[in-house]
């Protein structure tokens, strides 16, 4: 399984433990929904900017995001 996919599942599995929708998330972060969809699917790449954004947003390490190995 590729990084980026490894990393979308992440995104999402945070993201649902929080009680969040793609739109919640999409709308904190300032991005669309499509996008945080794309994300999650590692169809989409996010900046670092962003990614420590959606860290904080989820109340997770940026490490715990990427402890897929």
């Amino acid at each position: 399984m590729s990084r980026l996919i490894n990393l979308g599942l992440n995104i999402k599995k945070y993201r649902q433990q929080k009680g969040l929708t793609q739109l919640n998330l999409a709308m904190q972060l300032e991005l669309s929904q499509e996008y945080i969809c794309r994300v999650e699917k590692g169809q989409k790449f996010m900046s670092l900017k962003k990614v420590f954004e959606l860290a904080d947003v989820l109340d997770v390490s940026v490490k715990e995001l990427f402890d897929f190995e």
